[in-house]
């Protein structure tokens, strides 16, 4: 089942590329159809996990190149399965969204599920050479969505990612090949990997298997300063290139520092522990005061994703420096539970910013106002979506936030200090984003907005809903993640 749940958008892309190609709408629903069922797929792997068992599950191994020691191996453990479900989800979304773009609907719909493979499989990767295939699959397509349907400046941007990632990719696979080595036997099994631990007791090899590794996973998190990529290609890409760039794409750095970097050099993370700590927290601060500066929504967006993804980073830091236990495992839940709410909430903000720009051909913030009394429903969710963001008790930003602010306190108090200021600042950027939307008057040359079409409310509605749910009850997905961070918080 894990393997059809990985193989199944690609199957329904080359699907999609055999249709006739004056059906766009056909496409389109064929591609909805198969991010369903990838969606249900994921849903059965939910159902017959048991949350309590602990290690992985779903496990499937089979040879690829045995001369090298790499296998087909894939498996799930709570965190896999959650990123797995929000891939689903997002990608179900985002096919609504798109119905009605027609737009050489064929390559845009192989793309998006071509990517959604790459995702899952990295999730499920249990073997690095698989893991870094997946992660390549994961990313190209990306380059050709922002290329072809980004806007004007798309090329550049396309090509900045591309070059950012690709720079970080390889420094991964640097460092997957070091650990190759460091085992005896030789092999890429990342379960073995984590078992041996071969690189402790090598200070200056873990130190330089560590900077691979982070290079590869802080590009695509992203951690200041390889941030630089990011607010290009969102402004420049499609709304729906967006919301998956954001809502999945960056979850490929957190997950391989939680599943990769964390366990398999958990002495080399420790002894830089607190370089990790000031990367989060310059991470935290930048993104929000560059995010206070911005006009372009969009942009502004894009670089809350940077304040909010430092929270990963310091969940990750404060769980290699701490020496009790349960603070470890409450620093990981954290991170854990930010990824999935983040892809949620920030997924949510670049649909609803998408909608106004479609409306209207701009983004920026000062050409609005009063859309609460033109479009309440609309504003109904920015204001769930926002207060989300900012962290507002009853959303699901609230329980990740609050894990790692709670461990980082019991770590230091300046550390838990300085994460709570850009917690502040945060709450500056969204009260301004929500007030500069909803409320006053709109500019004399504002246009006139129609109100949500159905389509567009379930899909933002959607991700609104899913982060009240979590927020409400958040052990529906803690549960889920204890498992996974407490084998982690035991190394």
């Amino acid at each position: 089942m894990l393997t059809v749940t990985i193989f199944l958008p690609l199957l329904t892309g080359l699907a999609v590329l055999a249709l006739p190609r004056h059906r766009p709408s056909l496409v389109r629903h064929v591609a909805l159809a198969g991010s369903v069922l990838t969606l249900g797929a994921a849903v059965i792997l939910w159902l017959g996990f048991d949350p309590g068992a602990g290690g992985l599950q779903w496990r499937m191994a089979l040879p690829w190149i045995p001369s090298l020691g790499a296998s087909y191996d894939v498996g799930i453990g709570g965190l896999s399965l959650a990123l797995i479900l929000l891939t689903a989800i997002l990608l179900t979304v985002v096919m609504v969204y798109a119905l009605g773009e027609h737009d050489r609907a064929h390559a845009h719909a192989f793309l998006f599920l071509l990517l959604a493979t790459g995702l899952i499989g990295l999730f499920a990767a249990q073997d690095l050479l698989l893991f870094y295939l997946f992660f390549e699959v994961g990313l190209v397509p990306m380059y050709f969505i922002v290329g072809i349907w980004g806007g004007e400046r798309r090329r550049y941007a396309a090509l900045k990612f591309f070059l950012y990632t690709r720079a970080g990719s390889l420094a991964m696979l640097l460092g997957f090949l070091a650990l190759y080595l460091a085992m005896e036997p030789h092999t890429f099994s990342l379960p073995a990997i984590i078992q041996a631990r071969p690189l402790d007791g090598t200070p200056l090899a873990g130190s330089l298997v560590l900077l691979a590794l982070l290079l590869g996973f802080g590009v695509k998190l992203p951690i200041v300063p390889l941030h630089n990529w990011l607010p290009d290609a969102h402004v420049e890409a499609p709304t729906e290139g967006s919301v998956v760039l954001a809502g999945l794409q960056l979850k490929m750095g957190g997950y391989g520092m939680l599943a990769v970097l964390l366990p398999a050099l958990p002495e080399t993370v420790a002894r830089f522990g607190w370089l990790l700590i000031a990367l989060a927290l310059v991470s935290l601060l930048y993104g929000a005061l560059a995010a206070l500066a911005q006009s372009d929504m969009k942009r502004l967006v894009a670089y809350t994703s940077v304040n909010h993804m430092g929270f990963v980073t310091l969940g990750v830091a404060v769980a290699a420096l701490a020496g009790n236990e349960g603070v470890r495992r409450l620093a990981l839940n954290g991170a854990a539970t930010q990824m999935v709410s983040h892809g949620l909430l920030t997924g949510g903000m670049f649909l609803l910013v998408g909608m106004l720009q479609h409306r209207t051909g701009t983004r920026e913030l000062g050409r609005f106002g009063g859309l609460i009394g033109s479009m309440p429903v609309f504003s109904g969710l920015l204001g769930l979506l926002a207060f989300g963001s900012l962290g507002l008790p009853g959303l699901s930003g609230f329980i990740a936030e609050f894990q790692v602010v709670g461990a980082a306190l019991q770590l230091s108090v300046w550390i838990a200090g300085i994460s709570v200021l850009g917690l502040v600042i945060t709450t500056a950027v969204y009260l301004r984003l929500v007030m500069g939307l909803l409320m006053g008057s709109a500019p004399a040359d504002a246009p006139a907005l129609r109100r949500l079409a159905q389509r567009e409310v379930w899909t933002a509605g959607s991700l609104a809903a899913l982060s009240l749910l979590i927020g409400i009850f958040p052990a529906v997905l803690v549960a889920l993640l204890d498992g996974a961070t407490r084998i982690l918080a035991q190394f």
